[in-house]
């Protein structure tokens, strides 16, 4: 059995390395990678906890699969992040039901208003929020998911390409529509920040 002091100061892709060697390996990747993975469902997704944790368990699952396939030149979180963003997409293909809540943390909406409008009052950013859940959560899924990865998850442009399997150049320009999108939609409240 693998203890996780084993695994500490080694990498991703050195653990993929040592996984296909001893599959008990894994769990390093698992436990690295489960918070993260299960928060960034919940936020593109909208959906409770326990069908996110069966997306989760899909995840795990596809990418155990699919280990030897994994390219190392590549970064695992990237390889992963993608795995869970087609996971999480498929359930809402069979489903065609997209549910309408979503639970935010305030560091999330600090970081997309603060990307999004000029706002260094507090007490105005506190006001915002409400608004801005609601506008976030009416985003088409394309300007959603690269706000979320790009402001919650702090994945940079050329992550967010690996992970969408998009072009850098189509991300930063979702980013941007996502960012006018949602100011947009803030300002036809009569929310001038």
């Amino acid at each position: 059995m693998i203890t996780g002091s084993e695994c500490i100061n080694k990498t991703d892709e050195q653990i993929v390395v040592l996984t296909l060697k001893n599959q008990d390996y894994y769990l390093c990747l698992m436990k690295r990678y489960e918070a993260k993975l299960l928060n960034y469902i919940l936020k593109i997704s909208n959906i409770n906890r326990e069908d996110a944790e069966d997306i989760l368990q899909e995840v795990f699952v596809k990418a155990y699969q699919n280990l030897n396939d994994f390219d190392l030149n590549f970064k695992f979180s990237n390889w992963i992040y993608s795995i869970a963003h087609n996971a999480t997409i498929s359930v809402f293909r069979k489903k065609k039901v997209r549910p309408q809540t979503v639970s935010w943390e305030d560091k999330d909406l600090d970081n997309i208003l603060k990307s999004t409008l000029d706002v260094e009052d507090a007490s105005l950013q506190k006001l915002a929020y409400k608004h801005i859940l609601k506008k976030i959560n009416q985003l088409p899924l394309k300007y959603k998911d690269v706000l979320i990865l790009k402001f919650v998850e702090g994945k940079d442009y050329q992550e967010i390409s690996d992970i969408l399997h998009k072009p850098m150049g189509t991300i930063a320009t979702l980013i941007n529509r996502a960012k006018k999108s949602l100011k947009q939609g803030l300002e036809k409240e009569d929310i001038k920040l």
